[in-house]
Order: structure tokens, then sequence, then C-alpha cells
């Protein structure tokens, strides 16, 4: 591995670069929230050859979408269910958006 592959993972937004203690620190909360929301299938941390949890900054931006819910007074459950729809939703958009026609062009008809 050279440097510039390692300087590379600096940019990789999947990249599970932070422990779970620190991504409870970053994120201001506990090691067991990050668990739970694990639990509920909200987030799937890589593990290190040692076993331990790591994640990527990708995957703390769902967790903190989770805390802010949470800290709002939903349930955990209901809040990691949220979320997935709200992804869900967000990629049934953007497939309908590619099969729409672009501004202005005709669509063919089936009679043709």
């Amino acid at each position: 591995m050279t440097a510039d592959d390692s300087l590379g993972r600096l940019d990789d937004d999947d990249y599970p670069a932070y422990t779970m203690g620190r991504a409870a620190d970053l994120l201001g909360t506990t090691q067991n929230f990050l668990r739970a929301i694990g639990e509920h299938h909200l987030i799937t941390p890589l593990r290190s050859p040692g076993g331990h949890r790591r994640y990527s900054r990708h995957q703390l931006r769902v967790a903190a979408r989770a805390r802010e819910l949470v800290d709002q007074g939903t349930p955990i459950e209901a809040a990691c269910r949220i979320i997935i729809l709200e992804d869900q939703l967000e990629e049934a958009q953007r497939i309908n958006a590619e099969h729409r026609p672009a501004p202005g062009t005709v669509k063919a008809s089936a009679a043709a």
C-alpha cells in the first residue's frame, strides 16, 4: 500500500475509520446507543481484525440523524424505521427521476 492509497482513504465516506468509543464521543452519545441502532439494523459497523466495531463517516451521519430523532422524543425503534424509510423513498425518487423523459422530449406512444 502506498502513501497515496492511505491518504485516499481519508476522503472515502465509507472507510471504517472510527472506533466505537471515538464514534460515540463525536456524536455525544453512548456506546450503547450505537449498539442499539445496530440491533435495529440501521447501521452495520465493520469489524476490525480483532473484532472491534468500526464506523465510517457515512454511518456517523446516519447515527447523528437517529440521535436527533431520539432527542426529540421518538423511540429508538421508530427513529431507525423512519430513517430506513426516508432512505428508501430517496432511492425510489432517484430511480423515478432517471426514468422520466427530459423536459422538451416527446414520449413515444405505445400505438406507434
